[in-house]
C-alpha cells in the first residue's frame, strides 16, 4: 500500500504565495514516485487543520514558509499529534527562523558574522542605529528577503518600505556586507552527519537580492558551482554544515552568506542566517544544487519523506 503523505503549504505568513508554489511542486514529485498525497492549504484554523490531519497520514511533508510554518509551531502541533514530518523539530526551526538569535549562538563559536542588533522600528525611522550606514534593516524572523532594505551613507530619510513597516515593532539592524552573494545546502538526518551539498552564487542586476529578484523571472542568475576560490568554497560548505548541526536541523537547510573578495583569504566571508525551510521548486537553490551532484527534485522529496520523523 503507498505510504500517505499529506503536504502542507500556504500558510498565512508574507511568503504564503511562494509556500503554495513548493507545496505544490512537492506534491506533483511526491505523486509521480508513487505516494498517495493529499494537499493541505494550511490557514490559521488549528480546527480545520486537525479535521484534514484525521485520520492521520503517515508523514507530513512541510512546505510551508515563514511565521507559523517555519518557526516551530506547526512542529509543535505535529509532535503533540505524534505524525512524522519533515524538515527541523520545534526548537532547531525556532532557533533558526530567529535570525539574531542564531547569530548569538554561533558566534561564540568561531561563525563570523555582521555586526548586528535588535531595534525598535521608530529608532530606526530615527535613524538611532549604533553604527553608521551604510546598514541593511530586515525583519528578525521573516524568509524570502521579505521586508529588506539597505540604509546608505548620506540617506537623508529612512527608505520608504520602512514608513509601512508590517513586521513587527522591532527589526534587525545588521551592518552591509560588500560584496557576493553565496549560498549553501545541507542535507542530514537525526543521527546523521550533515552534507554540504555545493555553493552556489546569486547574482543579480537588483541593488541586493531582495523578494523581487529572488521571484520575478530573470530577477536573479545562479551560478552554480560559485567561482570562487577553493579556499573560501570550502570555507562555507564547512560552515554551512557547522550550522545545520549545531541550531540542531534535521533534513534540510540552507544557509546564506555575503562574500566581500576584497579582504583575505576566508575573512571576507560573513554567515547570515539558516532556513529550515528553503525553496522547493525544481529551480529553487537547494533542488538546484541537488541535481548538480545527480539527484532529481523527485529524489530529493523522496528523501525528506523517508527520512520524517517524530523528534520527541
Amino acid at each position: 500500500m503507498a505510504k500517505k503523505v499529506a503536504v502542507l503549504m500556504g500558510g498565512w505568513s508574507a511568503e504564503r504565495e511562494v509556500s503554495l508554489t513548493s507545496g505544490k511542486a512537492c506534491a506533483k514529485a511526491l505523486r509521480d514516485k508513487g505516494y498517495d498525497v493529499s494537499e493541505i492549504d494550511v490557514k490559521r484554523d488549528l480546527d480545520s487543520l486537525l479535521q484534514q490531519l484525521t485520520p492521520a497520514p503517515d508523514v507530513v511533508f512541510n512546505a510551508l514558509h515563514g511565521r507559523g510554518g517555519e518557526d516551530g509551531c506547526i512542529q509543535g502541533v505535529l509532535e503533540i499529534l505524534n505524525i512524522p514530518y519533515t524538515h527541523s523539530a520545534p526548537l532547531a526551526s525556532a532557533l533558526a527562523m530567529d535570525k539574531q538569535k542564531a547569530k548569538e549562538i554561533l558566534k561564540p563559536m568561531g561563525v563570523r558574522c555582521p555586526d548586528g542588533e535588535l531595534l525598535h522600528i521608530d529608532d530606526i525611522r530615527q535613524g538611532k542605529v549604533s553604527f553608521d550606514p551604510p546598514y541593511v534593516v530586515k525583519p528578525n524572523a521573516e524568509g524570502s528577503s521579505v521586508g529588506v532594505y539597505i540604509v546608505r551613507q548620506g540617506d537623508n530619510k529612512p527608505p520608504l518600505g520602512l514608513d509601512t513597516w508590517s513586521y513587527g515593532p522591532y527589526a534587525l539592524v545588521e551592518k552591509f556586507i560588500p560584496g557576493r552573494e553565496l549560498s549553501v545546502a545541507v542535507m542530514g538526518g537525526k543521527g546523521q552527519q550533515g552534507r554540504a551539498l555545493t555553493v552556489t552564487e546569486i547574482t543579480t542586476a537588483n541593488d541586493f537580492y531582495n523578494y523581487e529578484a529572488k521571484y520575478a523571472a530573470g530577477g536573479s542568475m545562479h551560478v552554480v558551482p560559485a567561482l570562487i576560490s577553493t579556499e573560501v568554497f570550502d570555507e562555507a560548505l564547512r560552515l554551512a554544515a557547522f550550522a545545520h548541526e549545531k541550531l540542531g536541523c534535521t533534513g534540510v537547510t540552507r544557509s546564506d552568506f555575503r562574500y566581500n573578495d576584497n579582504e583575505p583569504g576566508v575573512s571576507g566571508l560573513y554567515y547570515l542566517e539558516t532556513n529550515t525551510q528553503p525553496g522547493m521548486t525544481p529551480t529553487s537553490l537547494v533542488p538546484e544544487q541537488a541535481a548538480y551532484l545527480g539527484m532529481t527534485f523527485g529524489d530529493l522529496v523522496e528523501w525528506l519523506v523517508e527520512n520524517a520523523e517524530v523528534h520527541t
